[in-house]
């Protein structure tokens, strides 16, 4: 058995890649990301880790820039994460340069899962331990969020989750999500919101929540508004 377990390009008797399936259960220990595409806008909301009281705040970051249209948030390992981000960003500046537009979010998505397709068939290396929420715009004007796993998958979602409580949150999103409400930009954010606080530890001073609309730079709500939104949903609940 334990050959199965080690070797990157061996499957199991029942047809599992035993180390993707291993860098699946280092994703599920990662700090909860719910992203949202609401009609014009595309909310990703996460968790943050307490930082330590010496350590430099500015140095903790789930949710990065991969252009000025596009933003990708990661469950995981942080250290593979970092590549994996340097690599795409340079991608994307590379298309700019080449192409003279910038990427498309379905064509960054698609250069993350090959990358990481990529090492689950090569000796020496292992998977990348993280799965990504990539939400842009393209040219068309149309929000689009995906999602990308260890195993080299994406899929575009309405509303997706990822990191600890994953199954949770989407099952609260299946539940919760229609279209009336992700209408507006308020909703979009109430709904990403309501989804994060099912599974998050720490309370509300350790979420981050950033709003992505076309033609601007992505706007990272401040701590007083997304105070000012967990008030209402609390209040809602305590109505019910």
């Amino acid at each position: 058995m334990s050959r199965y377990d080690r070797a990157i390009t061996v499957f199991s008797p029942d047809g599992h890649l035993l180390q993707v399936q291993y860098a699946y259960e280092a994703v599920r220990k990662g700090s909860p990301v719910v992203g949202v595409r609401g009609k014009d806008v595309v909310v990703i909301a996460t968790e943050k880790r307490t930082v330590e009281k010496l350590q430099e705040e500015r140095t903790e970051k789930k949710i990065v820039e991969l252009d000025e249209h596009i933003t990708l948030a990661f469950a995981g390992l942080r250290a593979d994460a970092r590549v994996l981000i340097s690599r795409t960003q340079i991608e994307c500046q590379s298309h700019r340069l080449l192409v003279e537009d910038p990427v498309t979010v379905e064509y960054i998505t698609r250069f993350v899962a090959e990358l990481k397709q990529k090492y689950t068939q090569s000796n020496g290396r292992r998977p990348y331990g993280i799965s990504c929420l990539i939400g842009g715009f393209d040219y068309d004007g149309g929000p689009h969020l995906f999602q990308t796993e260890p195993s080299g998958t994406f899929y575009e979602w309405k509303a997706s989750s990822i990191g600890r409580g994953e199954k949770t949150a989407r099952e609260f999103l299946e539940k919760h999500y229609k279209e009336s409400l992700v209408g507006t930009e308020k909703g979009t954010v109430k709904l990403a919101l309501m989804c994060l606080l099912e599974v998050v530890h720490y309370g509300q001073r350790n979420l981050d929540v950033i709003v992505l609309k076309k033609g601007v730079p992505a706007e990272y709500l401040s701590q007083s508004e997304i105070t000012t939104v967990i008030n209402e949903i609390e209040s809602e609940k305590d109505k019910q």
